[in-house]
This record gives structure tokens, C-alpha cells and sequence, in this order.
């Protein structure tokens, strides 16, 4: 009876621990996803930035504003990179916590 009482203490035990991994990994989870979600809006306003600097471009035709519209486009890849990024992580995050 004895083994069977420290065995039942030892899988509560291990339940628990294990309930408070899942718990950890969510929230990591959790945190992951909303930074993704920033970096998502991030990219979102580069985005309209870039368009705000075409659209400029367009109607200045200078050399500087179409510099400017080029730049523009360029920080919008590397964001739209980066919240891309953070989202497979936040994935991958979700992945772990739900095993």
C-alpha cells in the first residue's frame, strides 16, 4: 500500500510539473504571438509609408523624391521581413506549447 501511495504522490508530482511547462510555454506562446502582432502593424505602416512616398514621387517626378519613394520601399521589405520572422516564431512557439 505504501509503494502505491509514493507512486500516486510521484505522478501527481509529475502531472503537475508538467501542467506547469504547458502553462510556461503558452504564455511564451502568448508573448511571441503579440510581438508578431506588432511587427505585423509595423510592416502594415511601412507599407502605407512607402506608398504615401510612390505617390509623392509621382507627382514631384524628381530624383530625390523617387530616391526617397525607393527608400521608402526598401524599409517596407526589411519590416514585412522581420514580422514574417516573428510570426514563424510565434508559430513555432504555439507548436511547442500545444505538445
Amino acid at each position: 500500500m505504501r509503494i502505491v501511495t509514493i507512486a500516486a504522490v510521484a505522478a501527481l508530482g509529475l502531472t503537475a510539473m508538467a501542467c506547469e511547462s504547458k502553462t510556461e510555454k503558452a504564455q511564451e506562446a502568448t508573448a511571441q504571438s503579440a510581438d508578431a502582432a506588432n511587427q505585423a502593424a509595423a510592416a502594415a505602416q511601412a507599407a502605407q509609408d512607402a506608398a504615401n512616398a510612390t505617390a509623392d514621387a509621382s507627382a514631384a517626378g524628381t530624383a530625390d523624391a523617387k530616391k526617397a519613394a525607393g527608400d521608402a520601399a526598401e524599409a517596407a521589405g526589411k519590416s514585412a521581413e522581420e514580422a514574417g520572422d516573428a510570426a514563424k516564431k510565434a508559430a513555432d512557439k504555439a507548436k511547442d506549447a500545444a505538445h
